[in-house]
């Protein structure tokens, strides 16, 4: 029975996988978690569920750190807009791309825009873009806070 139940786990892994593939490559088209459970055979929140299981975030959080990374690299380059980079992501809201945006690196893409160009001038890509990843300090939405943790030992 074991190793039955491990099977289907490593399967499951292996479709969460071709999900997060598949927001890495299309992170700029229109995705939503139920087409994403579509392709991989599962329910939209079965797939939500397991996905953070396996990697700690929701498919949704997911794609949009992926977008403010992309976008994070477009504005560095300095020749788009802030309104040119939101679309460019695959976001089609301004307002919620900023507010995305601010909450992943603490400040807005304006303001990234001016200090990023600076901070990363003569610095080779591959280094401006580990030194300016987005890290997440706190939960985004109250979705997606972390378990209260109990304090039974």
């Amino acid at each position: 029975m074991a190793g039955k139940t491990d099977t289907h786990s490593l399967r499951d892994l292996a479709r969460l996988s071709r999900v997060r593939d598949r927001i890495d490559r299309e992170y700029a088209q229109p995705l939503n978690v139920d087409d994403l459970a579509r392709g991989v055979h599962m329910s939209g929140g079965h797939l939500s569920r397991q996905f953070k299981l396996a990697f700690g975030e929701s498919p949704y959080s997911y794609l949009m750190t992926r977008r403010v990374e992309r976008a994070m690299a477009l504005l560095r380059r300095g020749d788009l807009s802030v309104t040119e980079v939101c679309f460019t992501v695959g976001c089609a809201s301004l307002g919620t791309f900023s507010t995305r945006f601010t909450e992943l690196s603490g400040v807005s893409p304006s303001v990234y825009r001016q200090v990023a160009t600076q901070a990363t001038a003569g610095m080779p890509s591959c280094v401006a873009r580990l030194v300016t990843r987005p890290r997440r300090t706190q939960p985004i939405r109250n979705q997606e806070a972390p378990e209260p943790e109990s304090g039974i030992a």
